[in-house]
């Protein structure tokens, strides 16, 4: 165990479970995640390796004896008729006979319908009534020459979720842990790798629990296929229920006027609606109508009677286009069915989740680590809904006045939803509280502006704050950055839109000028947001390195495989712009790794072989002092290049896969944070001297 699972198992005993034991437990078992958890938390519980292994194998058989499979349901209930009682897990469902004034429960996978439930185990567990809950119960059989009643008795139930936990317990072992490891406990306990995310990404990710903690939250999320939308919804709480977006009625999710029977708002936390996205599907305005209203008022109407509501609301879509595309034809919902595609509507949602930053999830990104038995972090985030923590960031920042009511409510539950879930005990720092607050901001902005795009009633907004030293802080979202082209251009329609340097560094040159005009090189200093794409060493340094005939490249950090990589990149990036009949000398001054010093001078003896073939004389050294940090680029006609990540400008990418574009294209991998500055050092110096 690394430090970070040994310090969750010291202050969650009991609570936490290694991730990677789902899939080793699951086998054909169809069933959610928190219910294996749920079991794994009974059993494995633990960092002790025996009783892990002990503790899977009795999971193991728990789901081999009573896990009702489908096609094995007729094996089951024989099991049943001929011991006369036998325990099974399986989702259950309970309907009212109103007839005979009586509750009937249907087992999904055995296949029994009609099984008599006392109202006290109804009143109990109301969730029963609406779509079914997993659960472990002992069913008897007992045969009667009464025709019409059911052989099949339900003698015990227990819902697969937690009995009892210790909040203040939980809020006090908060504070053992920084934010930065509280944030990849999370993450863990989400199923992922955090090694493999960025702050922004692990943030996005975590956005996906705010449904679960906040009341009346509306949320939003379109991206590419596989980024794993739907999963939070379906397999983190038994709280919450994922519906196809094709299969909702007005009776299921609100209320049947003819029954008075409520629907789905009324006993889930989250109500999560996939494959939202399809402009050919078939939508009834009436449902659209009465979602509008319970969206922005928690309530709807029954006939003359209204009810409310806390049900959040998760609106989850695969995109079919890239963002620039949608941004120069149409708008960022353009993909959503023609009746959702309704300005009053999407005005209600609070945060629009970018998928396009969300990676395809690939096999390394799930963890092996420990996090929090799933069901657990369901029952914390649930009661987290009794609180408020929208008005934290007060004491530090002002929103802007510009910003109005509904625009307010979207940032302030973001805001709230973030709180909870990283600082349930309070004690967030100034930094912190902006960073959370930039981001509730950024998501709203982004629902805001693409409204803008849809209808021309809704005026310019200024997404800024004020900080308490009185200074005024604009927001910007990421494919406003990288895109500005496109993104304003029905703000103002044909009015030139000033491109900044960053934005600029990112832009292929035109031919024009690749062929016959230098550009101009300026100093200048350039800021790059985490997750932005479109950029490459080609872009961003290549016009610098025109020219040059030596290079000396200063950075510590060319050690391991995917280092080695970036430099190599960046060789094939001075490639490109000599000449074909000039050499360039490139020398590297960088530390010797401590564990895999020999691998390293291998790999550059390999790189000095190639680049001498074509036309590039590559030597290195080892900086013995092992004491330099600047990290920076100097070229022999006058420019220092610095570079706060050195060449590591981009996150992790599938470099395994040779037919994946980020793999072969650096435009398409996303970019961690980072600065870099152009200095002319030589003044006067003119390039090619």
């Amino acid at each position: 165990m690394n430090e970070l699972d040994q310090k969750i198992n010291k202050y969650f005993p009991g609570l936490v479970v290694r991730k990677d034991l789902v899939k080793t437990v699951k086998g054909n078992a169809i069933v959610p995640s928190y219910v294996l958890e749920y079991l794994l938390g009974q059993y494995c519980a633990t960092s002790d390796e025996p009783t892990i292994q002990t503790g899977i194998e009795t999971v193991k058989e728990i789901l081999r004896k009573h896990y009702v499979h489908r096609n094995e349901a007729g094996l089951v209930r024989s099991h049943i008729k001929e011991k006369g009682r036998y325990k099974v897990i399986d989702k259950i469902s309970v309907a009212l006979n109103d007839k005979a004034d009586v509750y009937e429960a249907e087992f999904s996978n055995l296949g029994i319908k009609k099984v008599l439930v006392d109202s006290g185990t109804v009143k109990t567990h109301p969730k029963l009534l609406v779509s079914g809950v997993w659960c472990i119960a002992d069913v008897e059989y007992e045969f009667t020459e009464d025709k019409s009643a059911c052989p099949w008795i339900l003698s015990t139930i227990k819902p697969i979720q937690l009995s009892h936990f210790d909040f203040d317990g939980y809020v006090e072992a908060r504070k053992q842990f920084t934010t930065n490891e509280w944030i990849d406990l999370l993450v863990q306990s989400i199923g992922f790798n955090p090694e493999m995310f960025s702050k922004r990404s692990k943030l996005t990710q975590l956005i996906r629990l705010i449904p679960f903690c906040e009341r009346n939250y509306n949320l939003i999320e379109l991206g590419p296929k596989g980024t794993g939308k739907s999963h939070i919804y379906s397999e983190f709480s038994p709280h919450g229920i994922l519906i196809s977006g094709g299969e909702v009625t007005v009776p299921k999710l609100f209320v049947n006027n003819s029954t008075g029977k409520i629907g789905l708002v009324g006993y889930w936390d989250c109500v999560a609606f996939d494959e939202f996205a399809g402009k050919q599907k078939r939508v009834d305005k009436a449902l659209v109508d009465i979602m509008k209203n319970y969206m922005a008022n928690k309530s709807f109407s029954r006939g003359v009677e209204t009810l409310g509501a806390e049900a959040s609301m998760a609106f989850v879509g695969n995109t079919q286009h890239t963002v620039p595309y949608m941004l120069k034809h149409s708008d960022l919902f353009c993909e959503l069915p023609e009746k959702f595609y309704d300005s009053a509507f999407l005005d209600r949602i609070h945060f629009y989740i970018p998928g396009w930053e969300i990676d395809i999830i690939r096999g390394e990104m799930f963890s092996s680590s420990y996090g929090f038995v799933v069901d657990y972090l369901a029952e914390i985030l649930r009661s987290l809904r009794n609180h408020d923590y929208s008005d934290r960031y007060k004491e530090h920042f002002t929103l802007s006045s510009d910003i109005s009511t509904r625009d307010r409510d979207g940032i302030n539950k973001t805001f709230s939803g973030l709180m909870k879930i990283l600082f349930p005990q309070g004690g967030a720092s100034k930094e912190d509280v902006e960073e959370l607050l930039r981001f509730a901001i950024e998501g709203r902005k982004r629902v805001k502006d693409q409204l803008m795009r849809i209808d021309s009633t809704y005026s310019n907004v200024r997404f800024s704050y004020l900080d308490s030293d009185g200074q005024t802080k604009s927001i910007t979202t990421l494919e406003e950055e990288e895109y500005s082209n496109h993104y304003h251009k029905t703000i103002a329609e044909g009015e030139d839109y000033e491109i900044s340097d960053s934005q600029e560094a990112t832009l292929p040159l035109p031919p024009s000028e690749m062929t016959t005009a230098e550009p101009v090189l300026k100093e200048k200093h350039l800021t790059f947001q985490e997750n932005q794409k479109g950029l490459s060493y080609d872009t961003l340094l290549g016009s610098y390195l025109r020219g040059t005939a030596a290079i000396t490249v200063t950075d510590p950090y060319i050690r391991l495989f995917y280092q080695m990589r970036n430099f190599m990149e960046f060789l094939e990036t001075v490639v490109k712009h000599k000449a074909p009949d000039e050499e360039v000398s490139v020398h590297l001054v960088t530390t010797e790794d401590e564990f895999k010093g020999e691998q390293q001078k291998e790999n550059f003896e390999k790189i000095q072989e190639t680049a001498r073939a074509v036309g590039v004389n590559f030597t290195w050294e080892f900086d013995g002092t092992g004491t330099i940090h600047a990290r920076h680029i100097v070229t022999d006609h006058g420019w220092k290049i610095s570079l706060d990540r050195g060449l590591d400008i981009f996150q992790h990418y599938e470099m395994n896969n040779a037919f994946s574009f980020a793999n072969r294209l650096q435009q398409f991998r996303p970019c961690k944070a980072f600065e870099v500055t152009f200095i002319k050092y030589r003044h006067g110096a003119e390039e090619g001297d």
